[in-house]
């Protein structure tokens, strides 16, 4: 698959081979100016690399001055329908807008906000969403579909072009992550720009994860993809975790220790489920990046798990800790994971 262009987002490139990046978006009020920044730090203390934020009225676009002098991550704002709010957020502080030309308004009022964001330089993401289709372009196109949704991103990147403006990513996304797969393929074979990925609407926690994963991760296996958001309707922070875990599943980032373990069974020895969710809730205390495996038997571990890094397993409360297959620690099975972190911690 073909590289895209690339782009700059504050101080970070988006596109043309460069690491894949995470995005979220807060769900507080903008103009509460205190709270939205709370979040943002939350948010990057748990590796957002660049976060949105939704500007709806004249308070909101003053608050930004504030929330960017106080954040490290690029600011993106979401501007729906006024560009009045575009050209307030381009003079204080965005490092990009996020709008949909088409609800803008007048080919003069989009020349106003594409002037403002030559003159602060700061790209343009184009959006584009299953609901946000014009009606012509739907009948022409017998629906929402993948040639519906393309045909209005290009419509819109058609707009800027006019304008000559050229410093734009765009963001085709679906509920569906058949169509949203679909979609951003067909993009790709016909236009190079930037692509940000996720799947719109995608619902909770657990099935909202299983979408983005499917409809993030397949692209991104493709080669298609240069940043990511995974919507979810659950606390933002988690949005970042299922990211990461997307793009390291992929083996296209790397955040620190990846934890395998096996599924439950008959021969299990170990209390395994508590073991995982006490490695994963600890996994902030192990310095370095290492794959580490969490076996309910002899079986399993050290024998399945030999490529792992380190891992642990157990026999009749004992507990057995494993590195590269071979055994290097006998313990009681209760303090098998603080002795897992402080070999790998002394070792580091």
């Amino acid at each position: 698959m073909k590289k895209s262009k690339v782009i700059t987002v504050g101080n970070v490139k988006i596109g043309g081979g460069n690491p894949t990046t995470i995005q979220s978006m807060t769900n507080t009020k903008t103009k509460d100016h205190q709270g939205t920044i709370k979040q943002i730090k939350a948010l990057e203390d748990v590796g957002c690399e660049l976060v949105r934020v939704a500007v709806s009225d004249y308070e909101d676009a003053l608050a930004l001055k504030k929330i960017k002098e106080n954040i490290t991550i690029p600011l993106i704002v979401d501007i729906q329908f006024d560009h009045k709010l575009a050209l307030m957020a381009a003079e204080n502080g965005a490092d990009c807008i996020r709008i949909n030309p088409g609800n803008i308004g007048s080919e003069l009022k989009v020349k106003e906000v594409v002037e403002a964001c030559k003159f602060y330089d700061i790209p343009i993401r184009i959006g584009v969403n299953s609901g946000s289709i014009s009606k012509r372009i739907i009948d022409k196109y017998a629906g929402v579909n993948k040639n519906s949704l393309v045909a209005s991103a290009l419509e819109e990147i058609e707009t800027l072009e006019k304008n000559n403006f050229f410093n734009t990513k765009v963001s085709i996304k679906a509920s569906d992550p058949r169509m949203n797969i679909d979609s951003n393929i067909l993009f790709r074979e016909k236009c190079d720009y930037p692509l940000h990925l996720g799947v719109t609407e995608a619902g909770g926690l657990l099935r909202g994860s299983i979408k983005s994963a499917i409809g993030i991760g397949t692209l991104l296996y493709m080669g298609i993809g240069d940043t990511i958001r995974v919507s979810l309707s659950d606390n933002p922070l988690e949005e970042i975790k299922v990211a990461k875990q997307i793009l390291q599943s992929l083996n296209l980032r790397t955040f620190g220790v990846e934890i395998v373990s096996c599924p439950t069974c008959a021969r299990t020895d170990i209390d395994l489920i508590k073991m995982v969710a006490e490695l994963e809730n600890r996994i902030d205390e192990i310095k370095g990046n290492y794959k580490i495996a969490v076996m309910g038997c002899v079986v399993n571990g050290p024998g399945e798990a030999r490529e792992a890094d380190y891992g642990i397993t157990g026999k009749n409360k004992e507990g057995i800790i494993f590195k590269k297959g071979k055994i290097i620690d006998r313990v009681p099975e209760k303090d098998l994971i603080n002795r897992l972190i402080e070999i790998i911690n002394l070792e580091d």
